[in-house]
């Protein structure tokens, strides 16, 4: 049975303060959930797109002084990375968690696949007013999509064909002293949901 709880001190592990303690913690406190997660909805994405889905733990190996302000585990269908492609993540920041669909610079072929949402921006309709969306996976920042509907939705999706290290990411925030006092049924049925909303955009962005 798959049993995940969101509790302060996992969201309090990105403000402990130097990178090996950070990293420690990181290793003890969050990621074993992650790895629960990873199994959990890897599985769920080979079901639902056909495609067989691989979970990505992110590792911060590259970090040598500054802590991480955040970690996640990605979704893609790709054993051995997923930031060249189009993927999900679940992942926390000290102030909310996120479930997200995203598209990041490393991506190749992203002009073409803003060019497939802009074709079909209507798409987003069918998402729920409280989702958000970002133009950068390294900021907390976002707004709503209800704020986005008036325009910005469109920038994002240009800049995104049209700008090099442009990135685009839509989902779900939810505030750490709300996600805290979900139970684990109901935050597994908020990320199902969640995910079974975002894959129309997937597989828009994909030719599916």
């Amino acid at each position: 049975m798959t049993t995940i709880n969101w509790t302060n001190k996992d969201f309090g592990v990105f403000e402990i303060d130097g990178l090996e303690q950070r990293m420690e913690a990181l290793s003890t406190i969050v990621r074993p959930k992650f790895q629960i997660l990873g199994e959990k909805f890897s599985n769920f994405f080979s079901v639902n797109t056909g495609d067989e889905f691989f979970p990505h733990i992110a590792k911060h190996a590259r970090r040598t002084v500054n802590p991480p302000k955040d970690s996640w585990v990605a979704f893609a269908p790709y054993k051995r990375g997923y930031k060249s492609l189009p993927h999900f993540q679940i992942g926390l920041w000290n102030t909310h968690l996120f479930i997200i669909f995203a598209i990041i610079y490393e991506v190749p072929q992203k002009s073409q696949m803003a060019e497939r949402l802009l074709e079909n921006i209507t798409i987003f309709d069918e998402l729920p007013d409280d989702f958000i969306l970002s133009g950068d996976h390294m900021s907390q920042d976002a707004i709503s999509l209800k704020t986005g509907r008036d325009g910005q939705l469109e920038q994002l999706l240009n800049r995104l064909r049209n700008v090099k290290k442009a990135e685009f990411l839509v989902g779900r925030h939810i505030p750490r002293e709300e996600a805290i006092k979900l139970s684990s049924d109901a935050f597994l049925l908020l990320a199902e949901e969640t995910f079974e909303t975002l894959l129309p955009i997937y597989k828009t962005v994909t030719g599916k």
